[in-house]
Formats: C-alpha cells, structure tokens, sequence
C-alpha cells in the first residue's frame, strides 16, 4: 500500500503547481502590466451620448497620471472618428471698437499663451475659442470663454489663466502683434478649416479625463482636437446669440489698454495697444534684392505709433529674419541700404526679429512718440569725424594716407556745433615742436540706433 500511495501524493502535487501557477500568473501579468494597457482600458469604452435634450457638461481640466511618453503612446492609439468634418461658419463680432478691442486682446492672449508663437497653432486655438462662444455650454463673450474658470487655483479652462503663466512669462511686442493679427482675422470672418467644431484640444502629452467622452477629429502640430458626440457636435448646436458685453480682464491690463479699469494697477511691462487701421492696411514691399528688408514711410495721422508695430509684424510674416525701418518724414526716407548717419538719425521707428539669435523687437524714436518703458526706445548713438594734429614735416605723408578715406568720411554731415560728442586733443612730442597750427573743431554727429 505504502509505495501505491506514492505517485499519489506526486499527483497532487503536480496539480497543486499548476493550480497556483493559474492564480498567481495572472496577478503577476496584472501587477506588472505597462500603464498604457492600464489607460487604454479605462479609456476603451467612451462615456455615454448626451441627448439633445440635455446640454453637455464643461469639465474642468484634469489630467490621467502618465508621463510625457506614455500619453503620446496613448495618445497616437486613439483613432480619428470616421465621417465628415465641416468647416464652423465665418464669424464677426457684433460689437462697438471699445468692446471689439477688449475681445481682440483675450483672443490673443488665448493663442499666444496656447500656441506659441506659431501662426497655425494660433489660427486653430482661435477657431476653438470662436467654436465654444457659439456653443450655449459656455459664455457668451470671447472674454469669457478664454477666462473661464481663471478664478479657481485649477479647473480652469486654459491653463495660462489659472497657473501663473501670465506674470511668469511675457512676450515681445512683436509677438503680442502678430497674436493680435490672428485674433482680428478669427474675429473678422477668417476659419481654420481643418479643426471644423471642435470645442477641446490638448497636447498630444498628456491625455485629459474628458477624452474619452469626444470625438478625435484632427491634429495641428502637436495639439490634438475634439468635438462632443452625437448632436453637441453638429454645425446645428453652434447657434448660441453672442453677446457683445466684453467683460474688463484685469490680468490682461500688464497687456491691454483696453483691459485698464479706473482702478486697474498696470504692471512695468506695458503692451501693445490695437490698431484696426494696421492690421487692415495693404502691406509694404521688400527691398528689389533683400526680401527681409522693408523701409517705409510711416504716417502717424493715420497709423498710431503701436500700429507701427502691427504692421511690421504683418510685413515680416513667417520670416524667421527680418528688419523693417520706418520714417515719418516722406523725404527722409531712403530706398536702399546701407543707411547713412543722418538716415538713422531722422528714423522713426524699427522692427528687428532674428529668431536665430533669439531677438525680436520694436523700438520707437522717443523724441517724436512717448514710449511708457525705456527699453522701447532707441538708443542715441554718436557719429564722430576725428580730425588730428600732425607735425608739419609729416603732413605730406599723412594727406596722402587720409586721401584712401575721403569717399567714407564724406558721407558724414557736418551739423551745427554744440552737439555732444567726443573730442580728442593729439599731442605733438615735446622733442620735436612744430609752429603753432589752427585746429579746427572736429565734428560730432548725434542719432539712433538702429536695431
């Protein structure tokens, strides 16, 4: 009995293994699963279609805990729905230039602040904006739509509103200019095709909660965009009445003039006021031959001084270098560079972007336009002619050197004196006197410099 009893006990055994192995396998596969399979599952089935009958809830912007890599993994498993994607409707805003200029700059700082410094990102969070003002799940106004939430530490609906982004970090005027440009053209009836209705977008790092409750309709650059399931979703339910009441933004007042209340404090860095007539106006050519060189001739009576800006911005495009150089002096402007002293000294404005340097930027002549920060202005530079003291039996050698430079310094004007400048005094050596020479004064001239 007892050897019988042997392979017995080795049979249970065996099917004791195997039955611990079934349990614990599976737990270990479970425990041990990349994140993304953990994702993927809570985000498989998408939440249930809200019924015409029933307007769709705003969620606050919450964020599933993946890393940078994992979300783009996640992100790029998520197909585009199927079916046609139509165009939103051109769209202009019904309101008086004071309320116009409040929603132009909410708009800009909605796709500066989203987007970059990057036109066709811009022009798609501007589409998003417009997108949500007609849809009744959210304010009536642009100001409102892009603020949304701006009061809650989180949960607000662009996070440039709610984390600190506006204080941390300022753009240069020209970039708040070329954002302006975009907003008046999403405000003026421009449409950004390819994101159609979408009401939310997100970087394609990180994966929102409310994903899975929308439809993935398009990307641009690195931004993913969504519209509602079912009938929220439709060119039917973007029907909302837009209000006109733009609402005063105090955070947008470091920025806006248009944002500046009675009691609004404005922070030291100013902004960029808008100009209509400059973002309408038909833009200046390039230099024949230097197609990142523009001089113009700039007219204050119909340009505000900000405006200048605009339309340099305008003028520059995309063109990663560009300069452009404006007076307001018609027969002061040149028609070819390179400028001569008395050019530079007489500018009235200039615009320099050098996105390989990392420089871009507008500054004004602030004897002819007030700037509130001296950074904008430009800088006085001086321009001297320097005339030596020779001995006298060195003269013939010294007329005939100085001739080979005649022709450069020609090209200096000589202007009235009393002007500031450096003035040199050449001493001639004590051991070999020479008869006393008359001097003339040299001659210094004064102007700006051009960036």
């Amino acid at each position: 009995m007892l050897p019988s009893s042997r392979p017995g006990r080795t049979l249970r055994a065996v099917l004791l293994l195997i039955a611990t192995l079934a349990i614990l396998l599976p737990a270990l596969i479970v425990h041990f699963a990349p994140p993304i399979g953990r994702h993927r599952a809570v985000h498989s089935a998408p939440s249930r279609v809200v019924p015409q009958a029933e307007l769709p809830p705003v969620e606050p912007v919450a964020f599933e805990d993946l890393d940078p890599d994992e979300a783009r993994a996640y992100n790029a498993s998520v197909p585009f729905v199927r079916g046609p994607n139509p165009a939103a409707r051109p769209f202009r805003l019904p309101s008086d230039p004071a309320q116009q200029a409040r929603a132009i700059d909410c708009m800009a700082a909605a796709v500066l602040y989203e987007a970059g410094d990057d036109p066709v990102g811009q022009r798609a969070v501007a589409q998003v904006v417009i997108n949500r003002v007609r849809h009744p799940a959210f304010p009536k106004t642009i100001c409102g739509v892009v603020f949304q939430g701006a009061e809650r530490p989180t949960g607000c609906q662009f996070t440039f509103t709610c984390d600190g982004a506006l204080v941390r970090h300022h753009w240069a005027d020209a970039q708040w200019a070329r954002a302006r440009s975009v907003a008046m053209a999403a405000l003026n009836g421009a449409v950004f095709r390819p994101v159609g209705h979408a009401t939310h977008y997100h970087t394609n790092w990180v994966v929102p909660y409310w994903q899975s409750s929308l439809d993935k309709i398009a990307a641009v650059n690195t931004h993913l965009f969504f519209r509602w399931t079912g009938w929220w979703g439709t060119p039917p339910a973007f029907n909302r009445h837009v209000s006109a009441d733009e609402p005063i933004i105090a955070a947008l007042a470091a920025y806006s003039e248009a944002h500046r209340g009675i009691d609004t404090v404005v922070a030291p860095e100013g902004g960029v006021a808008v100009d209509a007539a400059a973002a309408t106006a038909p833009l200046p050519r390039s230099l024949p031959g230097d197609a990142n060189s523009f001089l113009l001739t700039l007219d204050p009576a119909t340009l505000s001084p900000d405006g200048f800006a605009l339309l340099a911005a305008r003028a520059c495009a995309d063109r990663p270098y560009c300069k452009v150089m404006g007076w307001t002096d018609p027969t002061k402007t040149p028609t070819a560079l390179p400028l001569q002293p008395a050019q530079i000294a007489a500018m009235s404005f200039s615009y320099l972007r050098d996105q390989a340097h990392g420089y871009d930027k507008a500054l004004w002549n602030c004897r002819e336009f007030r700037r509130s920060l001296p950074a904008q202005c430009m800088k006085a530079q001086t321009f001297l002619t320097a005339v030596a003291v020779v001995p006298e039996n060195e003269a013939p050698a010294a007329v005939a050197a100085g001739a080979q430079t005649a022709a450069a310094r020609s090209s200096i004007p000589a202007l009235p004196d009393g002007l500031a400048g450096v003035r040199r005094k050449v001493e001639t050596p004590a051991a070999k006197p020479s008869p006393p020479t008359k001097t003339p004064p040299p001659v210094a001239t004064g102007g700006s410099e051009a960036r």
